[in-house]
């Protein structure tokens, strides 16, 4: 262990003996402190890198003697710094990212294994989670704390869902495993949770048959109310496995409005004209394709490498993700289009999803969606061209904006967005389901050590020193 660069107390007990490493050097907190959305800046302490869950229940006990704060990161893929715990501790769960063998109808992995590293075990098997989020390189354990949305949601629901059990380490660094039959309010308090009541260690994922390949079809729209008429019509039908939609920049100027829509299949391919039958797209404009199923799930790939090359990956990501039920998501999404420009809002390379959602399949009690049957995604994906925190922090400012007019309508978020909320905005967003996250904390975390970079309860942490500063990335 590397404790050279350690500032500490002479009253601070020791470190514990580990199997993995406990950091102190500045590279590893400097790394440590950064995520995706590059915005909020927190720096902790130190930076397990855990070589066991035994590590990781033991970091937590000592961090608690010392009265400082514990947060897991797998890839760090946060947008406003939740992952952090200034003068804290952070785990880099990626250290825990085995990934057992395939046993029928599911498979034992690390929190910090990532789904296509999943997929890599699975696929050769011929199976694969139900749920998998449009970008592979999540780790699990980041996405089961939030939920993890995917294209297929409306049929599955979301991962927290389709997880059949967890070993959690508690914030008093305890290690139990829960499932939806043994300690279920550590479950339901862990999935879609924000990380308040234990840190995921491993998990058992349910795996249901892969398709080999996948009928695929882009839909062009005139307009938001014919893209919208249609995303209802193919999210009831039975034809279609994933809709997801999508407001862009058009490149002769305006937006354009269109569905990603997919059929998995082995065998025969579908039949073209009973999947698009009644649909009010521009058949001109309409695209289609058939690819391995492999392909389909690696679709941003490519995006993503052009980001990196153009630099843009590294730019800050002021992200705003909620829902809106049916019923108000045509009056709120055109407001809020007239209010967008996209060029300096989205960027080149963003776009506002708008992807329809039956919340019927949604189970996780934690992951809070608008009180209708359907509702839809509605996503600011901001992908800036420049730097500039003055930019950044102007595209927050908007999301938190964006965010109220939308829970005014009976929206609600889906927390990994790019602005801050206070322990009264979460309170109010868990609404009638907060009572269940605040008595697991009392009983899991009662000294509040785990996670605190959300801000869900109130008080500040133990050593007194605001847990965040924004920074430019």
């Amino acid at each position: 262990m590397d404790w050279h660069h350690r500032t500490a107390r002479t009253t601070d007990p020791s470190p514990p003996a580990l199997d993995g490493e406990l950091r102190f050097d500045q590279l590893a907190r400097e790394q440590a402190a950064d995520d995706f959305g590059h915005i909020v800046h927190t720096e902790p302490e130190a930076v397990l890198l855990p070589g066991s869950a035994d590590d990781v229940a033991e970091t937590i006990r000592w961090a608690a003697k010392r009265g400082r704060t514990f947060a897991p990161q797998g890839q760090r893929h946060s947008v406003w710094g939740r992952s952090g715990a200034r003068n804290g501790i952070v785990a880099d769960m990626s250290t825990r990212r085995s990934v057992g063998r395939v046993q029928n109808d599911r498979i034992v992995v690390g929190a910090g294994a990532t789904w296509r590293e999943v997929l890599a075990a699975t696929l050769p098997r011929g199976k694969t989670p139900p749920v998998l989020t449009d970008y592979l390189e999540l780790s699990v354990g980041g996405t089961l704390v939030v939920g993890g949305v995917g294209g297929t949601t409306s049929r599955y629901g979301v991962q927290s869902d389709r997880v059949l059990s967890m070993d959690v380490v508690t914030g008093t660094g305890q290690t139990i495993t829960s499932s939806a039959r043994s300690n279920t309010d550590l479950f339901d308090a862990a999935r879609a949770g924000l990380g308040q009541v234990g840190v995921i260690t491993e998990a058992t994922l349910e795996l249901v048959a892969a398709p080999e390949q996948v009928r695929r079809f882009v839909l062009f729209y005139p307009d938001l109310a014919e893209m919208l008429t249609d995303a209802r019509l193919l999210s009831s039908a039975a034809g279609f496995d994933a809709v997801q939609g999508a407001i862009l920049a058009a490149p002769t100027g305006g937006l354009s409005f269109q569905l990603d829509v997919a059929k998995f299949f082995t065998g025969n391919p579908p039949d073209d004209d009973l999947l698009l039958a009644g649909l009010s797209d521009d058949p001109v404009r309409r695209t289609p394709g058939t690819i391995a199923h492999v392909d389909y799930l690696e679709r941003l790939a490519g995006l993503e490498a052009a980001l990196r090359a153009n630099g843009h990956w590294s730019h800050p990501h002021p992200w705003l993700t909620t829902f809106i039920g049916d019923s108000h998501v045509e009056s709120v999404v055109d407001d809020e289009l007239g209010r967008v420009d996209p060029a300096t809002d989205l960027g080149r390379f963003g776009q506002i999803v708008l992807s329809p959602i039956r919340t019927g399949a949604i189970t996780s009690p934690l992951l809070r969606t608008p009180s209708e049957g359907l509702c839809f995604a509605f996503n600011f994906v901001r992908v800036p061209t420049t730097a500039d925190p003055d930019n950044a922090h102007r595209l927050v400012e908007s999301n938190r904006a964006v965010y109220e007019r939308i829970r005014n309508a009976g929206g609600t978020l889906y927390p990994v967005s790019a602005f801050p909320m206070s322990p009264g905005d979460w309170r109010r967003h868990f609404g009638s389901e907060f009572h269940r996250l605040d008595e697991a904390k009392q009983k899991f975390d009662p000294d509040h050590v785990l996670t605190p970079g959300y801000d869900v309860f109130e008080g500040m942490p133990h050593d007194g020193v605001s847990r965040r500063r924004a920074a430019p990335g």
